[in-house]
């Protein structure tokens, strides 16, 4: 582990590896205070979160990493198996001594998140998933099977059209026009893990979306969904439905927004979980 104090006063920024039996996970520690872990998509790594950490940093503990085989955590060969997200995700929470923590996942790191909690960890007090539904299979949520097929015809024409325009599909079209600059580091990042079969990762992904309203309903602890209302990758709709089923549940949508609200709309997307936090943590 190595710490480093910047010179501008900011505070202090932690970086290491956690040893797991097969591999190594990075993370990065900044601020103080109750723990909040940020858990990234498939097409990000720990520094997906540069928006959020300056925002929370000051209030709370905040651990970003990399997912297992995403830079710069080790590379796998084969790919990373989601199926050990979860064990990673409580080991690091360990590692770092957090004895209390809230989590802050998008879309892949969903996976991690909703795993976690159904374990009814002691020290989880809030959850956060964005744009993500993790293992809770959305054709499960009370979601009406014609507005999900609807979707379904919408997003098929929609990463259509990303990929005829350019614009990455977790990025979204509005970001490559409003905002280039976002799009393209985005895309940057992306690029950092471009040698991973992330197909592969996603079909692996989807054979462990398994879990309907009955999961749900046992994770109790307070749970922000957040979606995005231009979303061609998550179908948004389920998460009210699924928010209901859970005692602390509700859902909240940034309606000019893709797959990636936090890095397209950081604005909105803070203060959605500043304010849901605030009421948690009485701050």
């Amino acid at each position: 582990m190595t710490a480093t104090s910047p010179s501008n006063g900011s505070a202090p920024h932690t970086r290491g590896f956690l040893q797991r039996p097969d591999t190594r996970v990075y993370y990065e520690i900044s601020g103080s205070g109750p723990g909040l872990v940020f858990a990234h998509g498939l097409g990000g790594n720990h520094l997906s979160w540069w928006q959020q950490v300056p925002r929370f940093a000051g209030r709370y503990t905040c651990v970003t990493f990399a997912h297992r085989g995403f830079a710069p955590s080790d590379p796998i060969p084969g790919g990373p198996d989601p199926a050990s997200y979860a064990d990673d995700l409580a080991a690091l929470i360990d590692h770092v001594g957090l004895t209390d923590v809230r989590v802050v996942a998008q879309s892949m790191g969903g996976w991690s998140a909703v795993e976690y909690a159904l374990r009814r960890p002691v020290k989880l007090k809030a959850l956060v998933l964005a744009a993500t539904t993790g293992s809770l299979d959305p054709a499960k949520s009370g979601i009406a099977p014609e507005a999900l097929a609807r979707w379904m015809s919408e997003a098929d024409a929609g990463r259509a059209a990303c990929a005829k325009a350019g614009a990455h599909v977790a990025g979204g079209l509005r970001m490559l026009r409003e905002q280039p600059a976002q799009h393209f580091l985005y895309a940057a990042i992306d690029a950092m893990n471009a040698a991973m079969d992330k197909e592969g990762v996603r079909a692996k992904l989807g054979s462990m979306r398994t879990c309907g309203l009955d999961a749900a309903r046992s994770i109790a602890v307070p749970t922000l969904f957040i979606g995005g209302g231009e979303d061609v990758v998550i179908p948004c709709a389920a998460m009210p439905h699924l928010a209901k089923a859970m005692p602390g549940g509700r859902a909240a949508e940034i309606a000019e927004a893709g797959h990636s609200a936090y890095f397209e709309r950081p604005g909105q997307f803070n203060k959605l979980v500043a304010d849901f936090l605030a009421e948690i943590d009485g701050a």
